[in-house]
């Protein structure tokens, strides 16, 4: 049996209450728009949990591990200094103290939002559209391969983008009954936990205001929204409930040249123009597409961008809904690559949950073309769900031999108790440390340069999960190395100069072994270190 009735969702996202007023016809399957949300969760868990822990732990993964190790006051103070607000370490150290640290768990606390955010994506254009264009944006977000990746991370994207998403949701709202102000209570305590989980939220608080100016510039029905006191108020709630963390921003701010002396900002590359459609590219596909003919490279972000333009530009719907998902969508994008050009932040994860309005906005176009260009629609949502298959079997490629893991693993088998570790690397260090199980306590090499200026970290960025321990931890020179058993394990790059050159005279090489592109080596010291 298949209806046509398109309506306006006011209650649960999966469509089955809350109906209204019956504004067009859209047909759909029963069956379909009666389980058709839950099979999509269903995929949107399927994707996200495959191989979940398969990859191992990596740099910034390790940060977050260290830095949930501490009190929630500890974690406060860290993260002031580190590049990140603290409100996801807060929430992973809560989240280890009952489920425990596994990798599994871990990452569950990444792929649980990663799911309910492809429901928040469904609910969103189920309000601004209908069943059909919610399931079609549904499925295209939740294969979408650059919110599945970020959905196995210990980081803090994948809640960031539920924060957004419910923030956005939480204004369709408000727009809709702007009499109703504790929409906006929602959306304000939404935002401000977006700032509390990651700054890029800003970005979010501009698609925002430019879209209720779209409402404001309507040419036939302008609406007000932008000058209520409501939600000048709501925004003034969000700067409030962020004002306890702002000392710590602004000390950050003022120290930024210890951050880079650190190597936590000014790490990223520079960009160029082909910069913008390589970020297309890594979204769908987890490829910046650099390998492909020219021709292909530029086609699919310019078909892309062409179908949300147009999108736009027919909507002639009294709120302008595909505006608001153009916004979310392109803003942020352009506005950090043009910040790139001064100061290059243009990097997939910070953007992640901006992408997310991708597949939502595609799904709307897509529902639209189904009524008038059914070939045309089919033909795009083959191509769409291709590319995404295409970037989730390079999610889900992990050469699980060729990790950090394995290199540790074979240390914690032949290490004997006095052994010493070191390794060349805070990003080794970091991961290293999750993965170490035997009871030495790993130490980092911090040789000063050739003119004698010390290269330990300082107290911020990465740097201030570890200067707590600045003595038990920094070595500064391998002759200082008590002797214990006599045996020593180096953790360096593989691929690199050696970090530890020159050796103590008298060092012999034991045994070998890289994965993950860096290795242990187990050497002997020689008679005269053993001695001291």
């Amino acid at each position: 049996m298949k209806y046509r009735r398109e309506t306006e969702l006011t209650g649960r996202p999966d469509g089955r209450a809350g109906r209204t007023q019956s504004t067009a016809f859209s047909p759909l399957p029963q069956w379909l728009a009666d389980y058709g949300f839950w099979l999509i969760l269903v995929l949107a868990a399927a994707v996200r949990f495959y191989y979940l822990t398969a990859a191992a732990i990596w740099g910034d993964e390790g940060s977050s591990l260290l830095m949930s190790q501490y009190s929630l006051g500890d974690i406060w103070f860290h993260a002031a200094h580190d590049v990140h607000p603290p409100l996801y370490f807060m929430v992973l150290h809560g989240w280890i103290e009952v489920f425990g640290n596994g990798i599994f768990s871990i990452r569950s606390l990444s792929a649980l939002p990663g799911i309910a955010t492809v429901a928040l994506g469904f609910w969103l254009v189920r309000l601004m559209a209908n069943p059909r264009a919610a399931l079609l944006a549904g499925l295209l977000l939740a294969l979408l391969p650059t919110a599945v990746r970020y959905s196995q991370e210990v980081r803090m994207y994948s809640l960031l983008g539920l924060w957004l998403l419910g923030a956005t949701i939480a204004l369709v709202y408000w727009v809709k009954q702007p009499r109703h102000t504790r929409h906006l209570v929602i959306y304000a305590l939404l935002m401000a936990a977006g700032f509390y989980t990651h700054y890029f939220t800003a970005l979010c608080v501009i698609v925002h205001w430019a879209y209720l100016l779209v409402l404001r510039l309507h040419p036939t029905h302008p609406m007000k929204h932008i000058t209520r006191p409501a939600w000048w108020l709501a925004n003034v709630a969000i700067v409030v409930l962020f004002l306890p963390w702002l000392p710590g921003l602004i000390d950050l701010i003022q120290h930024m040249d210890a951050l880079k002396a650190n190597g936590d900002v000014g790490w990223e590359l520079p960009v160029s123009l082909s910069s913008l459609p390589s970020m297309i590219w890594d979204y769908m596909i987890q490829d910046d597409g650099d390998n492909l003919p020219w021709l292909m490279f530029a086609a699919l972000p310019a078909l892309l961008l062409v179908v949300i333009v147009l999108t736009v530009v027919r909507d002639r719907s009294l709120y302008r809904w595909s505006a608001l998902l153009a916004l979310y969508t392109l803003v942020p994008l352009l506005l950090v690559f043009g910040v790139s050009f001064i100061s290059p932040v243009f990097i997939e994860r910070y953007l992640t949950a901006f992408a997310l309005g991708l597949p939502l906005i595609l799904g709307l176009a897509i529902d639209r073309l189904l009524d008038g260009f059914r070939v045309v629609a089919l033909a795009l949502l083959v191509l769409l769900v291709g590319t995404e298959l295409v970037g989730l079997k390079t999610n889900a490629t992990v050469d699980v031999n060729d990790q950090t893991s394995v290199m540790v693993e074979f240390v914690n088998q032949h290490y004997v108790e006095g052994d010493r570790i070191v390794i060349s690397d805070l990003l080794w260090y970091m991961p290293y440390v999750y993965y170490n199980h035997t009871n030495a306590a790993p130490l980092l090499y911090t040789p000063p340069s050739a003119e004698g200026a010390s290269s330990r970290p300082n107290a911020y960025g990465f740097g201030t999960l570890v200067d707590d321990n600045a003595q038990k931890i920094y070595l500064d020179r391998l002759s200082e190395l008590p002797s214990g058993t006599g045996r020593v394990w180096l953790i360096s790059t593989a691929d690199q100069p050696d970090e530890f050159a020159p050796l103590p005279a008298g060092w012999q090489k034991v045994s070998e072994t890289a994965a993950g592109n860096n290795r242990a080596r187990l050497f002997l010291m020689g008679h005269g270190d053993r001695d001291k």
